[in-house]
């Protein structure tokens, strides 16, 4: 099977590195010609928001896929109408492209998200109650396009473009699951994780599997979960991130319709990782077992702050001496504060022993320059 790829960041480059046990010919359109996918595939340079390069690129293909959602959508159609399987569907990745278009979609299908205002230029007059959440409509990601806004001067500093404006969730933790379905219909949900923000950052820091719930919040996204699923009509593996507020209420934040980095603990955490489960998905194959396996986290490893360049992984040896620890780098070659190079991966006999264990790799390892 000839599968094409539009992005060739980590997340591809990890799913091509367990697709690899299989015997598919995997193709990568992406701009960057240093990007991670680019030794390890039938690498094409081009911009996946173009809809001449992206048509280009996957009119000869299987199957077309995602590992980045900012990708032309129309050109996604287009295939479609060639004969093109695309998964996740186009309707689906140009909703959730656009957090109003999400939000409604929430909206419609009875799925708890908190309220929310549409503001669709700079001219329309905000009334939504402070604290709020500025979402851009288009083109956030890891943290970019959001803003908190508190003090009663906050209206003066929206952004001007069109966005969801949202309530202020009082979060006791933010949780992930992530669930995949294929074209016979069959679902398969991973356990569900805890992740823990770097709060300069704004992005994971790391990650803890199973996440420490009660039954009734884990009823709770188990219902969430299903209504979802049900509402989305397409094969896919989705990541629905998730608030539970100090009431103990069960929220969406939002969805990413792609392999994601709430999921990375899965690779040695449970009985088959995100990756193969996309595989999976993209071939239409019987999805794999998501047990987990013990308890599980990740550690994100992003370049320090104040160093720019070729990178250095500085403790990265006394991290490659401890028991069931395993790193994965991204094969990025230059460092920026805050990028993401890699992250690893531990198992561990207690919640408590996870913790500690993440701790001490954290304070190991650091992400500079040469």
């Amino acid at each position: 099977m000839k599968i094409g790829i539009l992005g060739g960041g980590q997340l591809g480059r990890m799913f091509i590195q367990q697709a690899l046990k299989y015997s598919d010919e995997i193709h990568v359109l992406d701009p960057a010609a240093d990007c991670p996918c680019a030794y390890i595939s039938h690498f094409t340079q081009g911009d996946f928001n173009n809809f001449d390069d992206v048509l280009t690129f996957g009119k000869d293909k299987d199957v077309v896929t995602i590992e980045i959602e900012h990708v032309s959508v129309d050109a996604l159609d287009a295939l479609e109408r060639l004969g093109v399987r695309v998964v996740p569907k186009p309707s689906v990745i140009r909703m959730i492209q656009q957090k109003i278009l999400q939000k409604e979609f929430y909206t419609c299908n009875k799925i708890p998200s908190p309220d929310f205002e549409v503001m669709r230029s700079a001219k329309d007059e905000i009334t939504f109650p402070l604290p709020f959440v500025q979402k851009l409509n288009t083109g956030g990601y890891d943290g970019k396009g959001v803003q908190v806004l508190k003090e009663r001067d906050a209206y003066k500093n929206l952004w001007p473009e069109p966005s969801v404006i949202e309530s202020l969730v009082d979060i006791d933790k933010e949780l992930s699951v992530i669930v995949a379905k294929n074209d016979r219909g069959q679902v398969k949900t991973f356990p569900v994780t805890e992740m823990v923000a770097d709060p300069e950052l704004n992005l994971l820091d790391f990650n803890i599997c199973p996440a420490e719930i009660s039954e009734k919040t884990q009823q709770q996204i188990d219902r969430i979960t299903e209504q979802f699923i049900d509402s989305i009509d397409s094969a896919g593996l989705f990541a629905i991130e998730l608030f539970l507020d100090k009431e103990g209420k069960v929220w969406v934040n939002e969805t990413a319709p792609r392999l994601h980095n709430s999921g990375h603990q899965s690779q040695e955490g449970n009985s088959n990782s995100q990756f193969e489960q996309f595989y999976r998905v993209v071939t239409s194959s019987p999805l794999a077992d998501t047990d987990a396996c013990g308890f599980s986290g990740m550690l994100n490893l992003v370049g320090e702050p104040g160093y720019s360049g070729k990178v250095k992984y500085q403790g990265l040896e006394e991290v490659l001496k401890l028991p069931k620890t395993y790193v994965h780098l991204y094969g990025k070659t230059e460092t920026r504060p805050g990028r993401k190079m890699g992250h690893i991966n531990v198992i561990a006999e207690s919640r408590e022993a996870l913790l500690e264990k993440l701790m001490r790799i954290k304070s190991l390892v650091k992400v500079v320059s040469e």
